[in-house]
């Protein structure tokens, strides 16, 4: 019987360390934990060997195609496909970044959204029948956080294709860099790349729903993490709650959805939730 495989990028820390655990604990296949510096992930897998848990370590740098492609190549050459794959890898400035908004407009997408992109493009030709991908957003991911109707109105278009979202998502960046996005976009780079997140997840199950893959969204929580400055209430275990549901448990029907930290689906394009710890 084929072994059954499971990736989590941007893992050695945080929620994705902590979906990388309870994944060791219930998931019978292989789990890796990957992660852009060789030596945190290394030392990440030490931590979880001590609790008796065997994750495989994997360089993967979601920034780099060559990395990726290596990565893809290590995966074909050792088993038959990925089950799970949960795209965690994400960046955020801090409230106090100093960065020009046309900086972090720029690397902030690139890391969240077109990173995320070129990862889908590398691994989803290996995602077997039946597999489950998880793209992690945020509360930020909602739809209600553009300004702009006309934005959001094309946003959630069923028709929109991921080469027509990534125009979009370049445009915000051309706009930051001409100081002209806050009135259609608002004033959170990270927001933007979540919502791309968020649109992408919907996009990418359109394209999938006959082979019986299912992609969503998770809103993982405010969590007690490096981004978020450790002021989050949550643990990152609470955190890894959401995206092990949909990785593990969710019903089938559960697709190209939009779903909280509590495991509720959420309508992405309606209002948004409150926060209740």
């Amino acid at each position: 019987m084929a072994t059954k495989v499971a990736v989590v990028t941007g893992s050695n820390k945080g929620i994705g360390y902590a979906i990388v655990r309870g994944l060791c604990k219930r998931f019978d296949g292989v789990v890796y934990l990957t992660a852009r510096d060789v030596e945190r992930g290394k030392k990440a897998v030490e931590e979880l060997n001590k609790e008796g848990l065997k994750p495989e370590f994997y360089q993967l740098d979601v920034t780099d195609k060559k990395s990726l492609e290596s990565f893809r190549d290590h995966i074909k050459s050792k088993y038959e496909g990925i089950d799970i794959l949960v795209n965690n890898a994400a960046i955020a400035f801090k409230k106090s970044a100093t960065e020009p908004a046309s900086v972090q407009a720029e690397q902030t997408l690139f890391v969240n959204y077109f990173s995320l992109v070129s990862t889908c493009d590398v691994l989803f030709p290996l995602l077997k029948n039946g597999a489950r991908v998880v793209n992690v957003s945020s509360s930020m991911g909602h739809l209600s956080l553009i300004p702009s109707k006309d934005l959001r109105d094309k946003l959630k278009d069923e028709k929109l294709t991921i080469p027509e979202l990534t125009k979009l998502m370049q445009q915000y960046v051309d706009a930051a860099k001409e100081g002209t996005h806050a009135a259609e976009w608002g004033n959170s780079s990270y927001a933007v790349s979540k919502v791309g997140v968020s649109a992408l997840s919907n996009i990418q199950q359109r394209i999938l729903n006959s082979k019986d893959i299912k992609v969503n969204s998770v809103h993982p929580g405010y969590v007690d993490t490096d981004m978020s400055s450790h002021t989050g209430p949550l643990t990152v275990d609470q955190g890894a709650a959401a995206p092990l549901f949909l990785a593990l448990d969710a019903d089938d029907t559960v697709r190209g959805k939009y779903v909280w930290y509590t495991k509720e689906i959420v309508d992405w394009d309606g209002v948004k939730p409150e926060e209740k710890y």
